[in-house]
C-alpha cells in the first residue's frame, strides 16, 4: 500500500507483538525504531523486557534491526551495540532507501519484513512506502514536548483506521 499513512495494527507496545505469530505470518526481520518506541527520550539501556522480546523474536528465527532517525552522534549505535542488534542510523524515514538498505543487509523481503514504530509520518509512512508492513505501537511517553502532542494529535484518525486493520 505505498504513500498510505495507515498502519496494520495498533498495538499496546512492542513487547505486545507475539514472535511466534509473527513468524506465522512469514517474518524474519522486524526493523524497530528506537525512540518512544523500544525506550523513552534519553533512555540509554535497554530494560529487560526489551531484552527478553529479543531473545523470543531470536527463537522464533526472527531477526531485530534497529532503524532509526535519531540525528544524536551514536544514540543508535550504542543502544544497538547494548542490544547486540545491527542498527542504521541517519535512516530518512519516510523515505524508503533507508527501509531497503537495511533489509539488503539483513537479506530480506519487504514481505518478509515489518516496521515498528510509534509515528504515523515517519514510520509507518515509510514501511508502506518501501512495501512493509508497518506495525504501530503506542508511544511510550509524551511530555515534554509540545510539538509531540500536536503530531499524535494529527495522527488520530490514522490510528483509528488502522485499529480496524490487524496483522497480528
Amino acid at each position: 500500500m505505498p504513500f498510505s499513512p495507515i498502519p496494520r495494527g495498533v498495538y499496546p507496545s512492542v513487547t505486545s507483538l507475539n514472535p511466534k505469530q509473527l513468524a506465522a505470518r512469514g517474518i524474519r526481520l522486524v526493523l524497530a525504531d528506537l525512540d518512544n518506541t523500544l525506550v523513552p527520550y534519553k533512555v540509554t539501556q535497554p530494560p529487560e523486557s526489551i531484552v527478553a522480546w529479543k531473545k523470543e523474536l531470536e527463537a522464533a528465527g526472527i531477526r531485530l534491526f534497529l532503524l532509526s532517525n535519531s540525528r544524536k552522534p551514536g544514540r543508535a549505535q550504542n543502544f544497538a551495540e547494548k542490544l547486540g542488534i545491527p542498527f542504521q542510523g541517519h535512516s530518512g524515514k519516510p523515505q524508503k532507501a533507508g527501509y531497503l538498505r537495511a533489509m539488503e543487509r539483513m537479506g530480506c523481503r519487504p514481505e518478509e519484513t515489518v516496521m515498528v514504530g510509534d509515528q504515523i509520518f515517519t514510520d509507518t509512512l515509510g514501511a508502506n512506502n518501501a512495501g512493509v508492513t508497518p506495525l504501530l505501537v503506542e508511544p511510550i511517553r509524551l511530555a515534554g514536548n509540545p510539538g509531540r502532542y500536536i503530531r499524535y494529535a494529527i495522527e488520530t484518525p490514522f490510528r483509528l483506521l488502522g485499529k480496524r486493520r490487524p496483522f497480528l
